[in-house]
């Protein structure tokens, strides 16, 4: 099989395995779906983005991890930050920096269900923050991303339930 038929095989396959764990939920359960807490925080951490600097996304324009000794408490959640000036920003409007669908997968939430993301598979979208499930379902999400928010939008918070 040539790459290019693998590349196409892999991204197909990945696609249908999406569909199959949406549709019939045949997978093992998700803490996106076991508590549907309105920010995901991922299995263990209980930390928001995994412990990423949500305002890095905007001035860094790359994710950055936070430190344990800058927190701070928004959502029901803890947030971390890699500056004390990052978490005064995110104190002061913590809406504007907070990722979108509580940082829920953008693209599962436009298809009517959360799943988990990876905090390094993101996008700023019209001063919106947005995480994927990971890098090849944010490739697949930036496609047609206008259509995904405008239905993402429609189905938050609904999809909680």
């Amino acid at each position: 099989m040539s790459w290019l038929s693998m590349r196409r095989y892999r991204r197909v396959f990945v696609g249908l395995m999406m569909g199959v764990v949406a549709g019939v939920g045949l997978s093992a359960p998700d803490p996106a779906e076991a508590g549907k807490a309105k920010v995901f925080t991922g299995r263990t951490s209980g930390v928001a983005i995994g412990g990423y600097d949500p305002v890095a996304y905007f001035a860094l324009k790359k994710p950055v991890r936070g430190k344990s000794s800058l927190t701070e408490d928004y959502a029901g959640v803890k947030w971390r930050f890699s500056s004390e000036e990052n978490r005064k920003l995110f104190a002061a409007n913590p809406e504007k920096y907070a990722p979108q669908y509580g940082g829920y997968c953008a693209y599962a939430v436009s298809q009517g269900y959360t799943a988990k993301s990876d905090p390094t598979a993101w996008t700023i979208e019209g001063d919106r923050l947005f995480l994927n499930y990971n890098k090849q379902v944010r490739q697949l999400w930036s496609a047609g991303k206008a259509k995904y928010i405008k239905d993402a939008d429609k189905n938050w918070p609904g999809v909680l339930n």
